[in-house]
């Protein structure tokens, strides 16, 4: 068990480091850092180094990166000398996706020996196969997912099948079918090419398809205030699917008959939501929170997300939910919406945001809550 009060009696509260994985949100991170006069730290994985080292490194004024930690591999982040380098800074680390898909769980939870922002306990939940994971704390909060089919068999309708790539399991291979036969024809096909294989495919996700306007609200959760923000809102943008919905039908199905869709995460686009919309979505992160709070202690702290679609069915608007990230979402484009600036009168990314709380809370002296 991690004891960070005992790590924060050591911290010169005058110069804290901002630290955080070289990927997905860093730069985000590191600008909203730098903005309110915090020092910033990339650690990074030898051979994708360059983009914080070399290309956005602090130097003459510019850039918003100071320091950079070059590792093997990220997981050799909870060696001992790293922690203690870390440590002498006085970092906070702010965790993000990179977290769950290049560490054990248990030795971020157990060996990690630096200050994260958030619960760190709650990255886990992320999985599907974990005891109160996503989809149990979304069912507690009374929020609406799609049906979730236990086996293939069940299948009634479309689904849409969320399976780990065999290569890059962090990474999923989706596929839509509408019965039994087709779920096993389609998994065949995929099993044959070596996209997936027959431990991913047993783990799958079988979940009703949703037909909607997708949308991810992007919320912060403020232990010093107690009071949810919606930072923005913003859809992913995948390849190839990207490709072939900017084509004319008649070629998508003369592409589709050497190739099927896929749905590897490239980017998000900023979208904004109808205000009609706007009090369901928070009373939907209110619920998560809520629950949360009752499921690991002390609950969501700061970023996460709720990503699902918006729905028109018997006249009426409902909104669907079907993943949650539990942490910083990776769309720095959230900033461009309009959400932060209603309340702050600029619009403010989320970089910005965490470091506002971490500065908020060392002239408060309650780090103990926003750090675990």
């Amino acid at each position: 068990m991690i004891n960070v009060d005992n790590i924060l009696k050591k911290y010169d509260m005058k110069n804290i480091t901002i630290g955080v994985l070289g990927g997905h949100s860093a730069l985000d991170v590191c600008r909203g850092a730098k903005k309110q006069g915090f020092r910033t730290i990339a650690v990074c994985q030898r051979g994708r180094e360059k983009t914080y080292e070399k290309y956005f490194r602090s130097r003459d004024g510019k850039g918003i990166v100071d320091e950079t930690i070059i590792l093997e591999k990220f997981s050799d982040i909870t060696s001992p000398s790293i922690i203690r380098k870390l440590q002498d800074k006085n970092t906070i680390f702010i965790h993000n996706r990179y977290f769950w898909v290049y560490f054990d769980f248990k030795d971020i939870e157990s060996k990690f020996d630096v200050p994260i922002f958030g619960t760190r306990g709650m990255l886990r939940l992320e999985e599907r196969d974990v005891e109160n994971n996503q989809y149990s704390l979304l069912t507690r909060a009374g929020i609406r997912i799609p049906q979730i089919f236990r086996k293939s068999g069940d299948i009634d309708r479309l689904v849409i099948v969320k399976v780990n790539e065999a290569k890059r399991k962090y990474e999923r291979a989706f596929f839509l079918c509408n019965s039994p036969i087709e779920f096993t024809s389609k998994s065949q096909k995929l099993l044959s090419s070596g996209i997936i294989n027959k431990e991913g495919l047993a783990k799958a996700v079988i979940e009703e398809y949703i037909l909607g306007a997708q949308i991810n609200f992007n919320f912060f959760f403020s232990p010093l205030s107690r009071e949810l923000e919606l930072m923005g809102t913003d859809i992913r943008r995948q390849t190839n699917l990207d490709g072939l919905l900017r084509l004319p039908a008649n070629e998508q199905i003369a592409v589709l008959k050497y190739m099927g869709p896929k749905l590897i995460e490239t980017g998000h686009i900023s979208v904004t939501v109808k205000e009609s919309l706007l009090e369901k979505a928070f009373e939907l992160g209110e619920r998560f929170v809520a629950v949360s709070q009752k499921v690991i202690s002390p609950g969501i702290i700061g970023p996460f997300a709720l990503q699902g679609a918006v729905t028109a069915e018997a006249g009426k608007e409902d909104i669907v939910i079907f993943d949650v990230s539990m942490r910083i979402p990776g769309s720095p484009g959230t900033m461009f919406t309009p959400y932060s600036g209603y309340l702050y009168g600029d619009s403010i990314s989320y970089g910005e945001r965490i470091a506002l709380e971490i500065k908020q809370a060392i002239k408060e002296n309650k780090l103990d809550l926003i750090l675990t």
